[in-house]
């Protein structure tokens, strides 16, 4: 704090109405922090109800990176602003709260493990959770909006938490998590920043991953029914990461999540992950420039609709044993594959996910898919649905699958299907393919009034 601005200072502008915090503090009621630089390696604490700080551009700092910046338990109705917080291992901490807002804070420079060492932990619990700006535990009907997350290991940790509001947050240059969801439900996110958060794992004198869980968008264990709208998670280890079965094998479904309007490219590894989920509804994102564009293994029941997949290495979409899909006007170009689909048995997951024990019941329908090495490849018995399984036990075949009024040009490849059963191909346009149908061991393709498909059969 300026000296002129301590209180008993003869030339003091101190407001008495101001409170200059000490460590530890506890506070409660209407207060107005007076301006400084409080180094306080024990932070404050709320512990009442209906308790509203303006920081007024004060800054608590504790360079060791321990503790917690400001701790706020079983209290409701409490609202945060204008506050700056460095370091600590949490910025803020909040348990058991209701009607909390945080807004216009900046909280950044929280503890982070040291680069290029582990591989993340994505299902770690509450009290075992990494460092970052803000922890929710157990909050509901809160508001974050308008605050600075970045350049830490997470921006927001949420774990068990309903009906939240995330707004206008940047959390970009993190080295795990943007923002991360964990049995968290009911809630909305629009409008916020978790580009660049990527970390490196080492695994050799030459070699590593890339990536490492680091994600802009993490959403596991029964996070449902969740809103994510105009955000932005580029360049990340994935952009958005959705992951339903615990390492246990115990199903801990994500139902639900809705993703419109977001920007997950440039990453690695996959724009959109979403494994072992149930209705998700993907429609007018962004997956370019990425390994995968969308990576939606035994998931069940989703829609993918209105998306832009370009330059992909090796699929815009890539999904093992996934069931009941709706994909239709997507504009999917310039893949190594524009849809990659197949089926393998993986007898740990013959009890968490009996349903998805193939490809099944997929409706392609309206899509633009242009210069992909291969439009469309439904595969039996594939690992990473472009190797053939050696020595396992075969799942049932693909089947049932309806490829419909999609516009396919300049393909290598428009369709590829092995050991696919019951592919009903209609009104499809395909123009400019070296083939447009590749088929080996399949049984009943119905493939009928497709123009310009005469003459490229394989």
């Amino acid at each position: 704090m300026n000296p002129e601005e301590q209180p008993g200072h003869p030339n003091t502008r101190y407001n008495p109405h101001m409170i200059a915090p000490t460590d530890g503090m506890e506070l409660s009621g209407q207060i107005t922090l007076a301006p400084g630089v409080y180094h306080l390696p024990n932070g404050l604490r709320i512990a009442q109800s209906d308790t509203a700080i303006n920081g007024n551009g004060s800054i608590l700092i504790c360079p060791e990176q321990t503790g917690t910046g400001l701790s706020i338990e079983s209290a409701d109705n409490v609202s945060i602003r204008s506050l700056t917080i460095l370091g600590y291992r949490h910025g803020v901490r909040s348990t058991r709260c209701k009607n909390l807002t945080i807004e216009a804070c900046r909280i950044t420079g929280t503890a982070e493990l040291p680069p290029n060492t582990d591989f993340l932990d994505i299902w770690l619990p509450s009290e075992q959770a990494y460092g970052a700006g803000i922890c929710l535990t157990d909050c509901s009907d809160s508001a974050i909006r308008d605050n600075d997350l970045q350049h830490q290991m997470n921006g927001l940790l949420t774990y068990g938490c309903q009906r939240l509001k995330v707004e206008r947050n940047v959390a970009n240059y993190c080295s795990g998590y943007g923002f991360h969801l964990y049995e968290t439900s009911d809630s909305e996110f629009e409008g916020n920043y978790a580009d660049f958060c990527c970390r490196y794992h080492p695994r050799g004198p030459r070699h590593g991953h890339m990536g490492a869980d680091a994600t802009g968008f993490l959403i596991v264990k029964s996070s449902s029914r969740n809103r994510f709208y105009g955000n932005f998670a580029r360049c990340g280890g994935d952009g958005f990461f959705m992951a339903g079965l615990a390492p246990d094998g115990v199903p801990c479904d994500c139902e639900a999540n809705e993703f419109i309007e977001n920007d997950g490219s440039f990453s690695p590894n996959i724009a959109f992950e979403g494994t072992f989920c149930t209705g998700a509804l993907y429609r007018d994102n962004r997956a370019d420039y990425c390994n995968y564009g969308f990576w939606l293994g035994f998931s069940r029941d989703c829609r993918i609709e209105g998306n832009q997949m370009i330059g992909n290495r090796q699929a815009g979409i890539a999904v093992e044993n996934g069931v009941r899909f709706q994909v239709r006007n997507n504009r999917i170009h310039a893949n190594g594959h524009g849809l990659l689909i197949w089926s393998k048995r993986v007898e740990a997951f013959s009890q968490s996910a009996p349903d998805n024990d193939t490809s099944r019941e997929w409706q392609i329908t309206d899509n633009e898919i242009v210069r992909n090495g291969t439009g469309i490849r439904i595969a039996a018995e594939q690992d990473h649905g472009i190797r053939p399984l050696i020595d396992q036990p075969p799942a049932p075949p693909p089947s049932d699958h309806l490829i419909m009024k999609n516009g396919f040009q300049d393909n290598r490849i428009s369709i590829d299907l092995l050991g696919a059963h019951r592919t009903r191909i209609e009104q499809n346009a395909l123009h400019g393919a070296e083939v447009n149908l590749r088929q080996s061991d399949c049984q009943e393709t119905d493939m009928k009034n497709n123009p310009g498909a005469a003459g490229g059969y394989l």
